[in-house]
């Protein structure tokens, strides 16, 4: 039955494909039992890794040539009528694919070289609304449809004047989205949105396509209060398949949509497009494995720009990508000869039924074995088809293989690879260090960014200078972050000690157990991550460092409210996350001095793991320690800010300075508060809260997360120590249970109810206060 089977194969091969070209002699027999043309047609089939193998078959006389081997070549596959149509690279190579190997694009000077040339205008940034004549055409991508390639690549230059003269205006996400452009467009004009889904890994670079989806004329509310968000948002647009934020989710939630329309008998496509940086995440990896198995059609396009960590920037310019795939992502070759006999195979088995499957598959995978060598491509290794790599800033390609790829009738999960390049278009962002990936406002002719003057730095760069003082005394100390070096200020501690600074792409949770693997060689690691960013990596938190007691320590950046990127990327759980575990030692900082002692405290720390979050923003102007070196703080002790009587209200981070406020406004209206900075969640200051109990009649804590941090850390003390039995007034404040929309940070503190009127009206309540005084108050 298998060598019938191959017997049938083989000739399907030679019928639907090589015969349409090829005028060999007459007899069908003498092609099937030839063995010479089975060797030519491995010939076709097989890529250069192979060929040197049975060069050297030919060699010991296993294998002879015949006379008609030069008729055998690539561009027998480009024929029209060919019921299978194979996909190529470019379609400028539509009449010369006799490469096996695709080269890989570097730049954009190498690709014009291959364009159809056409006349394009020099695009608008003078700082003035731009003329867009196509797209002011445009509501919806059904408006799109019927433009020519030539109207398609007028549309791109205006959306990117569109994006450039927003953002600037903004704020925003701006190389991203100037970054794909181009596919953009071409994913709205080729499928059939919003019924085919295209999912937005991280979906920074959304915004082309939210312009072209019906909301071009809210893009100056972009992150803003009440405005668009920065990310697809489902309950935002139709056209926004799936929410995003943060990386490598997108072939998970694209897999599960094209797996949920085949249940449901749907027929749509489904377009996961994912960044080269998140394709270092092992999420991504996991969902191609099961993509792989399922077969269920999905098209992923994966969008190489060679930027892999981001913010991009480093002190000294633009960083290296990182890990193994930047280097196997250049090596990556079509395997369309391979792919069009797996096609046409799988046609027939279809026909054949019974155990025709089951051999195929067999079959399947030995030849993947000859075909793979030394230079398989891992895509297809995962059973997903691999197509490119392509120009992703040629419309016309881009087009071409789209539809290609959307006429296939049982293609599977396909990797497109397409090479773009961020800020394309936009000369500032094109030669940034950071390629201005995340910008405030900015001047669009010469890219300067407006950027407010303050008097001290950000608490980012504050635990970056306090880390680097650490390490200049202690060569253990090493530094690992998540792809965020310009983020969470590791690019200071890399330049100052290159070799003790570790960059694992979006890997949080590799992040984590690497930094555990560490400290088992009495090595100091601090990984610093953003808190919302460290959900991602809770289990290894858990199981691999608390479990075991190892001396990890965890700089939570972007703590609490963040503005204008929004709920995704909210600090909100990582008091409540962290303190519930039984080794781990959380603080948190009332101010940068703070901070610097922190740092200095969990490099202390040697036999357990240890935690402190910090916010987003800059520092109060606080009097800073010697050289940046903190002192290490008594563990689980807290401290008395300012001395009142009726009221003690117990702050746990900077929300201090809130609560410093406070006690300001109840000056005021003749109320005297006690005001203390807790500094520890885990162990409490037992001590401090006995005190502030026996001596005060109203207590008010005060922190700036979610339920099950600290609040409920004292209230889980004040009830086991009998603190609520007598005739205490207590009441907690925290971020209120449900996710805070984007907006400034200010207005966030005030839609939570955590600003510093908020905590006084809060006290005038409990002490029975009037009116007039919530009047004082502004409330």
């Amino acid at each position: 039955m298998a060598f019938r089977l191959i017997v049938f194969l083989y000739k399907a091969l030679h019928i639907h494909i090589f015969l349409p070209k090829l005028s060999p002699p007459s007899s069908s027999s003498f092609f099937f039992f030839n063995p010479q043309y089975h060797f030519h047609l491995l010939n076709y089939i097989l890529p250069v890794s192979f060929q040197r193998q049975k060069a050297t078959m030919a060699s010991a006389g296993v294998l002879r040539t015949c006379s008609f081997c030069s008729t055998l070549t690539a561009t027998s596959l480009t024929n029209s009528n060919l019921k299978f149509n194979s996909v190529m690279i470019t379609a400028a190579q539509r009449n010369n694919s006799s490469e096996d190997k695709i080269n890989t694009m570097v730049t954009s000077e190498q690709k014009q070289g291959r364009r159809n040339p056409r006349l394009r205008r020099s695009l608008n940034f003078t700082g003035e609304k731009p003329s867009t004549p196509v797209l002011d055409t445009i509501n919806y991508p059904i408006h799109m449809k019927n433009l020519s390639i030539g109207e398609l690549e007028s549309l791109a230059g205006e959306v990117r004047e569109e994006i450039v003269y927003t953002v600037s205006k903004t704020g925003g996400h701006l190389s991203s989205s100037l970054g794909v452009t181009e596919l953009t467009i071409a994913l709205h004009h080729v499928f059939d949105t919003p019924e085919d889904k295209i999912i937005w890994d991280v979906g920074h670079q959304a915004y082309a396509h939210k312009i072209l989806t019906g909301r071009r004329s809210r893009m100056h509310t972009i992150r803003q209060t009440g405005g668009l968000a920065g990310f697809p948002k489902r309950d935002e647009s139709i056209y926004d398949a799936f929410g995003a934020g943060h990386s490598s989710t997108s072939i998970s939630a694209g897999l599960g949509m094209a797996v949920g329309r085949d249940l449901l008998g749907k027929k749509n496509h489904v377009i996961s497009v994912i960044g080269d940086g998140a394709m270092t995440a092992g999420q991504a990896y996991e969902a191609m494995n099961n993509a792989g198995y399922l077969d269920s059609n999905l098209i992923i396009i994966l969008n190489d720009n060679g930027q892999v960590s981001l913010p991009t920037a480093t002190v000294d310019g633009p960083a290296s990508p990182v890990g193994a795939l930047s280097k196997a992502l250049t090596n990556l070759q079509s395997s369309r000869k391979f792919r069009q006999l797996r096609e046409t195979a799988k046609g027939f088995t279809k026909q054949v039924g019974g155990q025709a499957h089951e051999i195929a598959a067999k079959m399947d995978e030995y030849v993947r074995g000859m075909v793979g060598g030394s230079n398989a491509c891992l895509f297809e290794e995962l059973g997903l088809y691999y197509i490119g790599p392509v120009d992703g800033h040629n419309l016309e390609d881009l087009v071409h293989i789209l539809k290609k790829v959307q006429s296939m009738p049982a293609p599977g999960p396909v990797v497109l690879h397409i090479i773009t390049e961020k800020g394309k278009g936009y000369s500032p962002a094109e030669i940034a260090a950071d390629k201005m990936h995340g910008v405030v406002k900015f001047d669009a002719m010469s890219g300067k960014q407006l950027k407010a003057k303050s008097k001290t730095l950000s608490y980012t760069q504050y635990f970056a200078e306090s880390l680097i003082a650490e390490a200049e005394r202690d060569e253990k100390i090493v530094a690992i972050h998540a792809a965020m070096g310009g983020g969470t200020g590791l690019n200071l501690f890399q330049k100052r000690f290159p070799e003790r600074c570790f960059d694992v792409g979006i890997a949080e949770q590799h992040a984590v157990t690497f930094a555990a693997g560490l400290a088992t060689e009495g090595l100091k690691p601090f990984c610093a991550i953003y808190s919302s960013f460290l959900q991602r990596g809770f289990d290894q938190v858990a199981h691999d460092v608390d479990l075991q007691k190892l001396p990890v320590r965890f700089a939570m950046d972007r703590a609490g409210v963040v503005g204008a990127d929004g709920p995704t990327h909210c600090g909100t759980f990582d008091t409540t996350f962290m303190a519930c575990l039984p080794n781990m030692v959380v603080m948190a900082p009332s101010c940068e001095t703070e901070l610097m002692h922190m740092v200095a405290t969990a490099a202390a720390i040697d036999d357990r793991p240890s935690c402190f979050r910090y916010p987003r923003g800059n520092g109060i102007g606080s009097i800073l320690p010697q050289n940046n070196k903190g002192t290490p703080l008594e563990i689980g002790k807290g401290r008395v800010l300012k001395e009142g009587s009726r009221v003690a209200i117990l702050g746990y981070g900077t929300i201090v300075q809130n609560c410093l406020a406070a006690a300001k406004h109840l000056q005021v209206i003749g109320i005297s508060a006690t005001v203390a900075d807790a500094r520890f969640c885990k162990p409490l200051d037992g001590d401090l809260i006995r005190q502030l109990v026996k001596e005060h009649e109203v207590l008010i804590t005060v922190e700036e997360g979610s339920i099950g941090g600290f609040n409920t850390h004292v209230s889980n003390f004040l009830g086991l120590n009998g603190l609520l039995d007598g005739k205490l007034k207590w009441r907690p404040m925290m971020l209120p249970d449900r996710y805070i929309n984007h907006g400034s940070q200010t207005k966030q503190i005030e839609e939570a109810g955590l600003s510093s009127r908020h905590i006084a009206a809060t006290v005038v309540s409990l002490i029975g206060g009037d009116k007039d005084s919530l009047h004082l108050l502004k409330l």
